[in-house]
């Protein structure tokens, strides 16, 4: 008895110093909590899309179809987030290209950012209680400014990081060959930061329509968004209908990443040459 135990011991000790730390062991944790909070939940919602009452079925896809509400609010959702997208780029553009020129530029970008320090709540409440100070009914206008006010900085600040790497000597090579300062903009600068442009679409287009929070406490009872479909529907324990929406959005999601990717591919790719 004492040598087998013993030998087990000599074992031990012998895969105890043959063991190494190697990079791969620092990703454990990473997997572990990728496969937790990612994996298992995706695996939760195809299940209950495709499962009911232990069948394989597309019932819960045509319970979508049939339900003209959930529908008008997918449209309604994407017109405000086409909306919000555009208004954030039309702001974030020219103010991450001003920040871009300066030498403390990224300073002032830090200061876009701070509010998000801030609990995402407490910003939106705030923001309700000041629309109400003002005597602002709540409607579709304050939904659009309080998504505008969050979502804004996930626009400047890809847009900065792309404007600031953007070698100078281009537009340099332009104004010495005569070229105009719009015609500079239009056919160096706009190109070249596409791949912001697209970040930044990206950023904030699809967090838009899948919100709920903002809509509750600045839409009023006018406003609802595909979010808040989504939440009621689980609310109800219509499982299977929500998990086949949240499905839709994570498809919007995968299509948005992968233009986005096929972008920047062409982009490096024309960089290269």
């Amino acid at each position: 008895m004492k040598t087998y135990i013993t030998n087990i011991g000599s074992k031990l000790v012998t895969k105890i110093k043959g063991f190494r730390i190697t990079r791969s062991v620092f990703a454990y944790p990473y997997v572990l909590f990728m496969s937790l909070f990612v994996v298992a939940p995706l695996v939760i919602l195809l299940a209950n899309a495709f499962i009911s009452n232990g069948q394989f079925t597309f019932s819960n896809f045509s319970d979508l179809v049939r339900d003209g509400a959930s529908l008008k609010t997918l449209s309604f959702s994407i017109l405000v987030g086409i909306i919000t997208t555009s208004l954030c780029l039309l702001i974030g553009y020219p103010v991450a290209f001003i920040l871009s020129k300066w030498s403390s530029g990224r300073l002032i970008v830090l200061l876009f950012i701070l509010p998000m320090w801030v609990n995402f709540l407490i910003r939106t409440l705030s923001t309700r209680y000041m629309f109400e100070a003002l005597g602002i009914e709540l409607g579709i206008g304050t939904l659009i400014f309080g998504l505008v006010y969050n979502y804004i900085p996930f626009m400047i600040l890809p847009l900065h990081t792309t404007l600031s790497n953007i070698d100078k000597s281009y537009s340099e090579a332009a104004s010495d060959l005569g070229a105009h300062s719009i015609t500079t903009f239009l056919k160096i600068t706009l190109p070249l930061s596409m791949p912001g442009i697209l970040s930044g679409i990206t950023m904030v287009f699809i967090p838009t329509i899948s919100t709920f929070a903002i809509t509750q406490f600045l839409g009023g009872t006018s406003a609802h968004l595909f979010g808040d479909s989504i939440n009621t529907k689980f609310e109800h324990q219509l499982y299977g209908v929500g998990s086949v929406m949240s499905l839709i959005m994570l498809a919007l999601v995968l299509v948005s990443n992968y233009f986005m990717r096929k972008t920047n591919r062409g982009e490096a790719a024309r960089n290269l040459w």
